[in-house]
């Protein structure tokens, strides 16, 4: 796998509903919605102008939402039209292959996707590519990453690496006993977080203080039931990673439930504006923020340079990651709840 490293982090943010459009039946993008009378996506981007394309994992991550109108806006600004689609569900591969099917149809000259399966959405991408359509993968690398013309993500190793250096200082030498709140198996990002917080923490993937993993999905329920299975075959956890802060806030709710809540540790990434408050308000003790509205502007701005130059983005930009937290640990940089509010999404 390849794993990208940190150069520019810059954030800007704000919030805007979402238009989808999915499944095996191919459908005209420039119709498409969200089922809420959102009617014609590409208008609200503009008539005319060069084509942009964004698909997303789903329309209801809050993360998308904000991907969705940081592209809004970018190609408001640069005079384009923006086509979208998401998957039905977090892993829908075949949603998203018929969406790059019908942009390609609909004449986009680019397309920015989240790849919701980053090896299996390979082949999709290569033929749009063969048609000379510029794909730019955001937030998520594909596998291979030179399967996209370009990468505009978060460094999510080093988001994990963060989050696991806070919780190492954090424990203040006291024995760890943890569990992982995983994402699914197979995609890039929910690796490179769990790879990076092991690494952050000092920990290898088969030490003994790993005691618990599950896969959740990156769902607020999921997360719940996991921490529970976890919490039933170990009950003395006391430090949890989790991938998102909807797992996060579910892991929370199985401690409290416990009585736990005040004694067990929990560490996130996203850095949303409801994880955000949690980390204010003392339920997760500290999350790498990133910025989903700057993946997106930026992709669609690459796109209408390609357009007007001809010219392909290419490699890797590095859209930002910074540690959360009003309980700053020696050693490890992070700004307060204060800048993260000021700078959340969602």
């Amino acid at each position: 796998m390849v794993q990208v490293r940190s150069r520019n982090p810059r954030p800007h943010l704000s919030l805007l509903r979402v238009a989808a459009c999915t499944g095996a039946v191919a459908l005209a993008l420039t119709a498409c919605g969200s089922g809420s009378g959102s009617g014609t996506e590409s208008a609200k981007s503009g008539s005319g102008g060069v084509k942009v394309g964004l698909i997303t994992k789903t329309d209801t991550n809050p993360f998308f939402v904000k991907m969705k109108e940081g592209a809004e806006r970018s190609a408001k600004e640069n005079g384009a039209q923006l086509l979208t689609a998401a998957g039905k569900f977090d892993g829908d591969n075949a949603g998203q292959v018929t969406a790059i099917e019908n942009m390609v149809a609909s004449g986009v000259k680019g397309i920015l996707i989240t790849p919701s399966d980053s090896k299996a959405i390979v082949p999709a991408l290569a033929k749009a590519r063969a048609k000379g359509v510029l794909v730019i993968a955001l937030d998520t690398p594909t596998e291979p990453q030179s399967a996209v013309d370009a990468l505009f993500a978060t460094d999510n190793l080093k988001a994990g690496e963060l989050i696991g250096e806070y919780a190492k200082a954090a424990m203040k030498g006291k024995k760890a006993k943890i569990a992982t709140l995983d994402l699914a198996p197979g995609v890039s990002v929910g690796v490179q977080r769990h790879d990076g917080f092991l690494k952050g923490f000092g920990v290898g993937a088969k030490d003994p203080s790993v005691v618990c993993s599950q896969d959740t999905a990156g769902d607020q329920t999921k997360g719940q039931t996991a921490m529970e299975n976890c919490l039933q075959k170990e009950p003395g956890i006391n430090v949890v990673y989790t991938i998102n802060e909807p797992a996060a806030l579910g892991a929370y709710t199985a401690l409290k439930a416990k009585g736990r809540d005040k004694d067990v540790l929990i560490v996130s990434v996203d850095g949303g504006c409801t994880g955000t408050k949690a980390v204010k308000d003392g339920k997760i003790a500290a999350t790498s923020q990133q910025y989903p509205l700057k993946m997106a502007a930026e992709g669609v701005k690459a796109v209408v340079s390609y357009a007007k130059d001809g010219k392909k983005a290419s490699g890797y930009t590095d859209t930002g990651v910074t540690l959360i937290t009003d309980k700053a640990q020696s050693g490890v940089d992070a700004k307060d709840t204060a800048y993260g509010l000021d700078n959340c999404w969602g």
